[in-house]
């Protein structure tokens, strides 16, 4: 797979005390890289989670929302190459039968164990390769490093995407790494395709929760790639309490508020990423509502610009074709009067007041849209909501690795 042009180096990530990796290979797909992630997590580490709203969820989906309410994890495990879902009764077995090795090799009980797939819909996770996988993983616990983890975790990616970020709470620095994985089925609903994130942090799992809840909202809940929402989307977050600062109970605690910052930061981080690794993707284009009637009629706006194919085939193309933007804005459903509307591409307003500008200019849009990153701002003139999404332009090169995604 061709290196994605977007593509971000990959950062340099602290250690997370009480987290150890094992990766191994086995053979879901006739590859002979890893594809079973294997984390070994200290007792009583908080976890909090966020899964697809997908009607059509995997096993494994399932399992991680029976077992976030218990809010405690010691262990995880993560397929790529096949993704279990759509498989019935078997694929139920084969999830629950891995998860339970986890549990026996760490020596914690099953319901600490929390699974994720990704891959291929419609094959039964092979029960025997599963459980062969933990054994080889839990084998290499503490050989592998964050990138070898990254890539493990992997399938049609083109480039390995983590972030860190920190807070200072009770005088410590608290230290938060997160890895991800998603390339294509990118439109999360509540959740990007994979994202596991790690934090020495000592936190009440509820809390914890409360604060994935919103950093989600305004990061991975607001990428999308191609409108697709995967049956396999879930965000994990555990925090292993090494840091020894007093337990943050409450957004009252001092310093939650910074460690919820340094969350939110850090998920924005991985979500932009993903869009930067959207399968064939040439450009970044954020897209940015102001003047809505409140934050979430902004956001499907936003969204619904970011969706339009039209939209993303003119940013292709360098196709400096505003039209579309009004298309877009006008079939989201939301409050929009069109006499209100003022349209920006870059730094350049091209519409105002239901009309393009007096002297428009599209030479300096044109120069804008040549560029890797491009930024289309509508002011709905309507009221104080704003919303701002992510998204990549659509290009022959999605198709073809679409078409040919079983071969």
């Amino acid at each position: 797979m061709q290196r994605s042009p977007l593509a971000l180096p990959f950062p340099d990530l602290p250690a997370i005390a009480g987290v150890r990796i094992g990766t191994a290979s086995v053979p879901y797909k006739p590859w002979t890289r890893d594809c079973v992630t294997l984390v070994e997590l200290a007792a009583d580490t908080a976890v909090a989670g966020v899964t697809t709203r997908s009607q059509c969820p995997s096993p494994e989906v399932e399992l991680c929302r029976a077992r976030l309410p218990g809010g405690r994890a010691r262990g995880l495990i993560v397929n790529a190459g096949n993704s279990n879902a759509f498989t019935g009764a078997a694929g139920r077995a084969a999830a629950h039968a891995q998860a339970a090795r986890v549990a026996e090799v760490l020596g914690c009980s099953a319901d600490a164990v929390f699974s994720a797939s990704t891959g291929v819909i419609g094959v039964p996770l092979p029960v025997d390769l599963a459980l062969a996988g933990v054994d080889k993983a839990h084998a290499r616990l503490g050989q592998a490093d964050w990138l070898a983890a990254t890539h493990a975790i992997g399938t049609t990616d083109t480039f390995p995407k983590a972030a860190t970020t920190s807070a200072i709470v009770g005088g410590v620095r608290v230290k938060l790494v997160g890895i991800v994985k998603g390339s294509g089925m990118i439109a999360p609903d509540m959740a990007t395709m994979l994202g596991f994130i790690f934090s020495d942090a000592v936190i009440a799992p509820a809390l914890w929760q409360q604060m994935l809840n919103a950093a989600v909202a305004g990061s991975f809940n607001c990428i999308t790639v191609d409108s697709d929402t995967s049956t396999s989307d879930t965000v994990l977050a555990f925090a292993t309490g090494a840091a020894g600062h007093a337990e943050l109970a409450s957004m009252d605690s001092p310093g939650a508020d910074a460690l919820a910052a340094a969350l939110a930061d850090l998920c924005r981080q991985l979500a932009i990423a993903v869009v930067r690794d959207g399968e064939g993707a040439q450009k970044l284009i954020t897209v940015t509502v102001t003047g809505a009637v409140d934050d979430g009629s902004a956001r499907r706006v936003a969204m619904s610009i970011a969706n339009s194919p039209l939209v993303k085939t003119a940013i292709a193309g360098g196709d400096a074709n505003w039209g579309r933007v009004v298309m877009a804005v006008g079939k989201a459903g939301e409050p929009a009067e069109r006499d209100s509307i003022a349209i920006r591409f870059g730094d350049t307003l091209v519409a105002s007041a239901g009309a393009v500008v007096p002297g428009y200019d599209e030479a300096p849009v044109a120069a804008h849209l040549a560029g890797p990153e491009v930024r289309i701002a509508v002011d709905l003139g309507l009221g104080p909501g704003r919303a701002q999404v992510w998204t990549c332009d659509l290009t022959h090169g999605y198709i073809s690795i679409n078409a040919d995604y079983r071969s």
